[in-house]
């Protein structure tokens, strides 16, 4: 579990819509999330009964401690500030607004990838791969890649070619989805239904600033994505028929903004812009996620800027959180990984018991056996013949 957040319990009855937003996304403004012939659109995921976070985490609108100053105004239709230590929600709007996560998603497809892929593991991408829609980090088909550069390639550049490399190394697009979607649930994020990899718009797919900032609050515990997402550039190696290359961090807080500890940003023409990044400074970490953002009048990277100054201001007046982040479920352990384990401590514990030691034991019956084999080949020369060898 997440030290710091509340344990989530799972909710599953409907509850009506009160806020904009609060079942499904706005309408597309295109056709990419039309499915294909034949096959129905996903229903709506279910509202929990009680918002998830807390009570003020179902109100609508910019949701602020008592007393607090007005938020910086933005573009976004829903925004969430968090404290990444205590897992507290500083100050939100909309949180639980149902919104396309763009790139974002990627957050999650990373987790699976930490999960299952080893760093070292070599990647070989085929041409399906290699002919993603982009944005691309453009991977050739047949090259050779480690999990660990392209996994600084999806944060670092979004590449939907290396999104789609990873899901066929997971087992497939539907597959790869599906995984991602269990770990959303095992999170708590009920707002989040994926529906595609790369975050390129797709029949059902939703999310929350409310989810994803806890998403990128487990995230942020994970040595690998903290790493990556704070890489500044990293040097793609030579491919048959393509030289090396450099890609550069596409998230311009870092270097600029500071104590910047990194983050993503996302667009589709659905979605808009979506944006989630962290900073610490005199001690306290804080993120940011902002959802259907535009980029006019001000670019959506200083809205982020403005919201995060926000943060730490509430931070350094101690104000009461509006809300706070749940806690994933705790992880199932099958019966034979318990046996094992049991076996284990059974036997540490039976070792702490004997003051002698396991390894004495040993020592004295390999002795034993020693002296009677001496009797047994003694007795055997006693006789005019030694033992024989078949």
């Amino acid at each position: 579990m997440l030290s710091g957040l509340v344990p989530f319990a799972g909710t599953a009855a409907a509850a009506p819509a009160v806020c904009p937003d609060a079942v499904v996304p706005p309408p597309p403004v295109d056709t990419s999330e039309q499915p294909p012939p034949g096959v129905a659109a996903p229903a709506p995921l279910p509202v929990p009964k009680a918002a998830v976070g807390g009570a003020r985490m179902g109100e609508c609108g910019v949701i602020s401690p008592s007393g607090a100053p007005v938020p910086p105004d933005t573009t976004a239709a829903s925004w969430v500030l968090q404290d990444l230590d205590t897992g507290e929600v500083l100050a939100a709007k909309n949180p639980h607004a149902r919104q396309r996560p763009a790139s974002l998603i990627k957050t999650l497809l990373a987790l699976v990838v930490i999960r299952e892929l080893k760093p070292d593991q070599i990647i070989v991408p085929t041409v399906e791969d290699a002919s993603q829609e982009c944005t691309c980090v453009g991977l050739v088909a047949g090259g050779q890649y480690t999990v660990d550069l392209l996994l600084h390639g999806l944060l670092m550049h979004s590449g939907n070619d290396v999104a789609h490399a990873f899901a066929t190394a997971l087992g497939g697009v539907p597959e790869t989805v599906r995984k991602m979607n269990e770990l959303a649930a095992e999170l708590g994020a009920t707002d989040t239904r994926a529906a595609t990899p790369s975050g390129l718009d797709g029949p059902g797919m939703s999310a929350s600033a409310y989810d994803l900032s806890l998403i990128f609050n487990y995230a942020m515990k994970q040595p690998e994505f903290a790493a990556s997402i704070a890489t500044r550039a990293v040097q793609i190696p030579a491919q048959p028929g393509k030289p090396a290359f450099s890609i550069v961090n596409d998230n311009k807080l870092l270097g600029t903004y500071t104590g910047f500890l990194g983050g993503k940003t996302g667009f589709t023409d659905d979605a808009r812009h979506t944006y989630v990044g962290g900073a610490e400074q005199n001690g306290r970490r804080v993120a940011v996620v902002l959802m259907r953002a535009e980029n006019r009048p001000a670019p959506v990277v200083n809205q982020a800027k403005a919201l995060l100054d926000y943060g730490f201001a509430l931070a350094r007046t101690n104000a009461s959180p509006v809300g706070h982040l749940v806690s994933p479920a705790a992880p199932e352990v099958s019966a034979e990984g318990a046996a094992s384990d049991s076996g284990v401590a059974g036997a540490e514990a039976a070792a702490e018991k004997d003051p002698f030691g396991v390894t004495g034991w040993i020592l004295t019956l390999v002795v034993a056996a020693i002296i009677v084999a001496g009797f047994v080949i003694g007795h055997y020369r006693k006789k005019g013949q030694g033992p024989q060898a078949y």
